[in-house]
């Protein structure tokens, strides 16, 4: 079993957003990486046949590339929305537990869980901050992530 989580892609500036910030769009950078997206995902190991993400636009726009490569469609949960860390780590388990899955959500909910995953005795290796398009690949199995391993953003 395998999720790779996915951080969005660049988005325009938070301050410079008129308006409801689960709207902001991806940056013309972030659609670039959105872009590579497949490219980086291809050949990594994992089941891409479920993709999932926040219901945030640019999560939604970070996984659109992806989706049309794969064919498939983007179906949203609240509990990848920004500021939704804690309900993350509750859903982990049952998320090892499913279908393999490719998952978006936002650099709160990332960090969320790889704090959880290294209380848990998970090696994070030198762990980077999560920057925007990054991938960590979670594999375990029975409700449990038993390795992770980070992807850097496309460039």
């Amino acid at each position: 079993m395998t999720i790779l989580l996915v951080r969005h892609a660049r988005a325009g500036r938070r301050d410079r957003w008129r308006g409801d910030d689960r709207l902001r769009p991806l940056s013309k950078a972030g659609k670039a990486q959105a872009q590579a997206l497949p490219d980086l995902l291809r050949g990594i190991g994992g089941d891409q046949s479920r993709l999932v993400s926040s219901p945030w636009v640019r999560c939604i726009e970070t996984l659109a590339p992806l989706a049309a490569v794969l064919g498939l469609a983007v179906d949203t949960n609240d509990v990848l929305g920004e500021g939704m860390g804690d309900k993350a780590v509750e859903a982990l388990p049952r998320w090892m537990d499913g279908p393999s899955a490719v998952m978006c959500t936002h650099g709160d909910v990332v960090e969320r869980l790889l704090a959880e995953l290294a209380d848990r005795g998970i090696d994070l290796g030198r762990r980077p901050v999560a920057p925007k398009g990054s991938v960590w690949v979670l594999t375990g199995s029975k409700g449990t992530v038993r390795s992770a391993r980070y992807l850097p953003p496309p460039a």
